[in-house]
């Protein structure tokens, strides 16, 4: 029988299945959406809540995608907190419903064209994690789509939805995404062979989703080029560094024999991305 579960052990649960890490990232691109749309720093409380509203409805996605991987979980990742055990499938649920509900909220402050994209943004995080997991190409491009349109929601919550800078940068994102989500599916084959997947990982071979995930990678370098005549050294210094530091995890994943080998590169690519983000945002905050 297994031991009954501390508060604080339940308390870890919930910040790992929350990953806030990637939640914070979302965050970050509203905040980079508004920045840029405006070409300078909005008043705080629209940071703040542009903040909250990226956190909010990417960590509802990722505690359902953990409510619906459960099983697949038990083989590629039995250490996650249900199904360890630490939280029960309804705690989850609730919790996942709880933060959704607070990131529409945040949204609706943006009026009603924000609110009615984040309810289509979660709507596709649910229906991936449900239904269209297991829909190979088309299921990674919901999952990067939903991660590109978080800088078209900093747009418009600073009422400039056709900002062309946010569009480039949410292309940017979806690419970058795009390749992350193949080069999963490369990493969690095995448990995706259980629930029938098409990814192309398991149609085409798990060398040929790498190639096609380093493939776009690389895109994601070419096309950070873009906003280069626009953007000043509070972007151009970052994104080299970014770059440089893509194509050397890039190189890592494609060499990459096993799937934790292959995990350690994709983090090290997220964090590279993430890390660029965080410092074009913090050099744009103090050039104004």
């Amino acid at each position: 029988m297994q031991p009954p579960v501390s508060i604080a052990q339940k308390a870890r649960g919930v910040i790992q299945i929350f990953r806030p890490e990637l939640p914070i990232a979302a965050g970050v691109c509203v905040l980079l959406g508004e920045v840029l749309a405006l070409g300078a720093v909005p008043p705080l409380p629209v940071l703040g809540t542009g903040f909250a509203c990226g956190f909010l409805l990417s960590g509802s996605a990722l505690i359902t995608n953990d409510y619906f991987d459960l099983e697949v979980d038990r083989i590629n990742a039995p250490h996650r907190p249900l199904p360890a055990g630490v939280l029960t499938p309804a705690e989850v649920m609730t919790l996942g419903l709880v933060t959704a509900l607070l990131g529409l909220a945040a949204a609706a402050t943006f009026g009603p064209l924000a609110f009615g994209l984040s309810l289509i943004i979660w709507l596709l995080g649910f229906l991936y994690n449900w239904r269209l997991k297991a829909a190979g190409l088309w299921g990674n491009l919901i999952v990067a789509i939903s991660v590109g349109i978080t800088f078209v929601l900093g747009g418009i919550a600073v009422g400039r939805p056709w900002s062309p800078i946010v569009w480039t940068f949410a292309l940017i994102v979806l690419v970058f995404d795009l390749a992350e989500e193949i080069a999963g599916d490369a990493m969690d084959a095995e448990g995706d062979r259980q629930r029938a997947s098409r990814s192309l990982a398991l149609v085409y071979g798990r060398s040929t989703a790498l190639r096609i995930s380093g493939a776009l990678f690389g895109l994601v370098v070419i096309l950070t080029l873009l906003p280069w005549g626009t953007l000043g050294l509070a972007y151009r210094i970052p994104i080299l560094l970014t770059d440089l530091l893509i194509v050397f995890f890039v190189i890592r994943l494609l060499r990459s024999q096993t799937p934790t080998e292959g995990r350690r590169a994709m983090r090290g690519l997220y964090l590279s991305g993430s890390l660029g983000l965080l410092a074009f945002l913090g050099g744009s905050l103090a050039a104004s």
